[in-house]
C-alpha cells in the first residue's frame, strides 16, 4: 500500500467513526506530503503494512500534528484546528508549513506507534462486569492485556448512563453516555480488590508527557474524548507492566488467589497479537479454566473485532466463564464506545 492510499483509507475510516475533520486532514496530507524531506524519507523506508493494522503511519503523523496544537508549539496550526472550520486550502497550506517548520519534533514523535486508551470502551466493560456478578459474588482480581495507560482497568470508578437507569460508582470520575440499544443489564457491580495490566509500551496517565501522547491520538473534533481521558487520568492508579502480554499472562494466571474471580479483559487488543501469541494465550486461558473451581473461578472478557473490517458492526462483546466453560454473547459495541447493542443475555 502506498502512503497516499494509506492516507485515503484512514480518511474514510475516520469519517465512518464520526470525525469529518480527520478525513479532511488526511486528504490535505495526500496533497501536501513532503516526500523529498527527512520526514518523507523516514516514512518511505517502511516496509509491509503501513495502515492501521500495521505501522499506522497516517495516525502517527496526525498524532504529532495534534500534539503541536495541544502543547501550543504551533499557534498557526491551532488556528485551523477544531473548533475552527478551516477551508481545505487553508488547512493544506498550514499543515504543509507545520510539516516543514516542526520536522524535528515530528520525526521524534513518529518513532513510536500510535497509542490510545479509549476510556469509552468501559461502556461495555461495566455492564459485562454486572453480568459477571450474577454468576459469582466473589471479588474481582483483574488483569488486562494491551492495557496502554490502564484507564479501562478503572471501570468501577466510572458510571454508565442507561435509559432510565444508572450503573457504576456513586461518585464517578466520569460518566459514559453511549447510545444504548436493548434491555437493561444488571445494575450492580462486583468489587475489584486487585488490578494490573501489561503493554508493550505502557503509558503513565499521571505523567504529563505520557498524557500528551494519550490525548494527541484522540481526534480534535471529538473534544468529549479528550475530557473523558483527562477525567480518567485523575483516578488512574492501576500498575501496567512493560512486557509481552502472553508471558505476563502466564505468570499472572499462576498468581490468581482463591476466593476471587480472576477476570482477564482486553478491548481491541487481541487482534493485534501475533497469531502464535493468540494461540498460546488461548491455550493458557483454557488450561486455567479447566482447573477453575467455585472458589477460584475464571472469566475471559473480550471486546474484539470478529471480522467486521469496516467497523459498521463494531466489536463483539463476549464473556467466557469457568468452571463450566460457558460463553455469553453480550452484544456488540462501537470500537470507540459510542454505542452499545446489548443482547440481554445474563
Amino acid at each position: 500500500m502506498t502512503l497516499a492510499r494509506a492516507f485515503e483509507h484512514q480518511a474514510i475510516s475516520c469519517r465512518r467513526l464520526g470525525s469529518p475533520f480527520m478525513g479532511q486532514l488526511f486528504e490535505a496530507l495526500i496533497r501536501c506530503w513532503p516526500y523529498e524531506s527527512r520526514l518523507g524519507d523516514y516514512f518511505g523506508r517502511f516496509d509491509g503494512d503501513i495502515g492501521p493494522a500495521g505501522a499506522s503511519l497516517p495516525l502517527r503523523i496526525a498524532g504529532g500534528l495534534h500534539a503541536l496544537v495541544l502543547t501550543g508549539k504551533s499557534t498557526e496550526l491551532k488556528s485551523v484546528y477544531p473548533p475552527t472550520s478551516a477551508s481545505d486550502a487553508d488547512l493544506q497550506s498550514t499543515v504543509s508549513e507545520a510539516l516543514r517548520q516542526h520536522e524535528g519534533f515530528l520525526l521524534d514523535w513518529v518513532q513510536s506507534p500510535p497509542q490510545t486508551n479509549e476510556v469509552r470502551r468501559s461502556a461495555a466493560l461495566l455492564p459485562a462486569a454486572a453480568v459477571l456478578r450474577q454468576h459469582t459474588d466473589l471479588p474481582v482480581w483483574l488483569s488486562e492485556l494491551g492495557a496502554s495507560g490502564g484507564l479501562n482497568l478503572m471501570w468501577d470508578h466510572y458510571a454508565l448512563d442507561l435509559p432510565g437507569a444508572r450503573l457504576g460508582a456513586q461518585q464517578p470520575a466520569l460518566t459514559l453516555k453511549p447510545d444504548w440499544e436493548g434491555p437493561l443489564p444488571p445494575l450492580a457491580l462486583p468489587t475489584v480488590l486487585d488490578r494490573a495490566g501489561v503493554d508493550l509500551n505502557p503509558l503513565d496517565p499521571t505523567d504529563a508527557n505520557d498524557l500528551l501522547r494519550l490525548t494527541a491520538y484522540l481526534w480534535p473534533d471529538q473534544p468529549e474524548r479528550l475530557e473523558l481521558t483527562k477525567a480518567a487520568a485523575t483516578v488512574a492508579k492501576a500498575p501496567v507492566s512493560r512486557g509481552d502480554a502472553i508471558d505476563w499472562l502466564e505468570h499472572r494466571l499462576k498468581q490468581a488467589p482463591e476466593h476471587h474471580v480472576h477476570v482477564i479483559q482486553h478491548t481491541v487488543a487481541w487482534q493485534y497479537f501475533p497469531t502464535e501469541a493468540q494461540r498460546r494465550g488461548k491455550a493458557l486461558i483454557e488450561a486455567a479454566g479447566a482447573q477453575a473451581t467455585a472458589n477460584r473461578p475464571l472469566a475471559w472478557l473480550a471486546m474484539e473485532s470478529d471480522g467486521d473490517t469496516k467497523g459498521a458492526l463494531g466489536a463483539a462483546l463476549t464473556l467466557r466463564l469457568w468452571p463450566g466453560d460457558v460463553t455469553l454473547n453480550l452484544g456488540r459495541v462501537d470500537f470507540h464506545g459510542r454505542w452499545v447493542k446489548w443482547s440481554g443475555v445474563v
